[in-house]
């Protein structure tokens, strides 16, 4: 690939991350979470084992937003009146950023929820 095309290549998937963050009432509702991690996570000093699992995590809840948004629009554009089997494909889309979702609060409570404790009884 041509110095040129990478550029474009990144360009492209930047400006895919814009409209993200333009179109998607979700995108600032997890960019407050990975905020709040990410703050949580250097207050109370997590290991960088820990800061891998939160990595992942957060990750993996935008990546399944952005496939998710990019779905639901696509699904839009082909059928733009209500139908049964885009609903179930909008459906699943969704349901694949709820179970990151809840994979992601799971390692948050594994990583975070010992630290908290043991702040509370010192």
């Amino acid at each position: 690939m041509k110095k040129q095309q990478l550029f474009n290549a990144f360009r492209h998937a930047a400006n895919g991350i814009l409209w993200f963050f333009k179109l998607e009432r979700n995108a600032k509702i997890h960019f407050i979470c990975t905020v709040l991690v990410v703050v949580f996570g250097l207050i109370l000093n997590v290991s960088k084992l820990d800061w891998l699992f939160l990595t992942v995590a957060i990750i993996s809840v935008w990546v399944a937003e952005l496939f998710n948004s990019a779905i639901e629009m696509l699904c839009d554009y082909v059928q733009p009146e209500r139908h049964a089997s885009i609903k179930i494909v909008k459906d699943l889309a969704a349901g694949a950023v709820l179970l990151a979702a809840i994979g992601s609060g799971i390692i948050g409570g594994v990583v975070f929820l010992p630290k908290i404790y043991m702040l509370l009884i010192n």
